[in-house]
Order: structure tokens, then sequence, then C-alpha cells
């Protein structure tokens, strides 16, 4: 995928090493919104930083592994949703997302989250995606609910943060939901 209009003035693009600038500037605006809800390896602090996950996430999509797409809106990187775990000898993905403050609540991750279902279990054929958020994040859990997942469990105290540890939500899709959903 080059480039996908979401809807006017929002393209979701692949998040590659040579954005690394852009991906750093973009982390400075949102590092303190998303920190407590993305992995610490995630949350870089630096250009270097930036550009060492860009190259990881690079040769992962190389592998056909997971993948890296960010959401611009009006030329300005503000978000990005991902293939947290891609496994076609699986069938399955788990899909992820994060915004900057000044994105949120535009239906953006729902929107780039469902171009992402449609890819995995419509084009690749995988057979499940699963979508994975502390329990106490509303927002999180609300994308998984319109995008036509299932809450499928609980994972007690199994993020830790902040010297605290909290629960995990587990929802997922099946493809033949997502192709009944979609119809």
């Amino acid at each position: 995928m080059l480039s996908l209009a979401l809807r006017d003035g929002v393209q979701l693009r692949a998040l590659e090493v040579w954005h690394a600038q852009e991906f750093a500037a973009h982390l400075d605006r949102a590092r303190e919104h998303i920190r407590p809800w993305v992995g610490a390896a995630f949350v870089t602090d630096d250009v270097d930083g930036a550009r060492a996950t860009l190259g990881r996430y690079g040769a992962s999509r190389a592998a056909d592994g997971a993948r890296l797409y960010g959401i611009w809106r009006d030329g300005v990187l503000v978000g990005g949703v991902m293939y947290v775990e891609f496994s076609e000898a699986l069938g399955s993905c788990e899909i992820g997302c994060w915004l900057e403050p000044s994105a949120v609540g535009q239906g953006l991750v729902t929107t780039a989250c469902g171009a992402l279902l449609d890819w995995a279990l419509a084009s690749r054929g995988l057979h499940r995606a699963e979508w994975h958020c502390r329990a106490d994040n509303a927002r999180s859990s609300a994308v998984a609910g319109r995008l036509g997942m299932s809450l499928e469990g609980v994972r007690r105290e199994s993020w830790p943060y902040g010297g605290r540890r909290y629960d995990t939500q587990l929802w997922a899709i099946l493809a033949s939901e997502h192709a009944r959903a979609s119809a």
C-alpha cells in the first residue's frame, strides 16, 4: 500500500525509516498521551530511537510480519495503526493504534483499523484478528467494539506501568464475522 485515502485530507501510508524525523516530532506531540497505553519500546525519545523503531518494523514487514502505518491529516503525521503481530502461518494478526491528542475523537483510528482488517482478513486470507488493550482504556475498547470485535477475555494484572499492574482485555474477530459485517 503506497497510500490509501481514508477521507478528504487524511491518508494512511506505510511508516518507513526515512520518516524518522517526522515520526520523532509526532512522538514529541503524542508521547505523554500514549505512554500509558502502548509498549515502552515504541515510545521513543529522539530521532535515533524513532529510526530504530521504524527500522525494526521495516525489517518485520520485509519478512511478512508486523507493520506500521501512519495517519497523515492535511500532510501532518497525527497517529498510526499497526499490525503488532502478523502471521500468515498461524492465520492471525494483532492490530494496534495510537494518536496524538489533536487527532482524538475524529474516527481516524476506526477507519484506519477497518482498512487493516479488510487487508488482513479479506485480501491476505487470515482467519483471526486480535486487539489487546488495557481494561481501563475505554477509547480503545470502544474502537474494538466498533470494528465488530468480541471481547473474549481479560488477562488479569498483565500490563505493568508506573509501578502498578493493569488488566488487559483481549478482543477478536474472525474472518467469517468480518465478511458478514462488511456485506
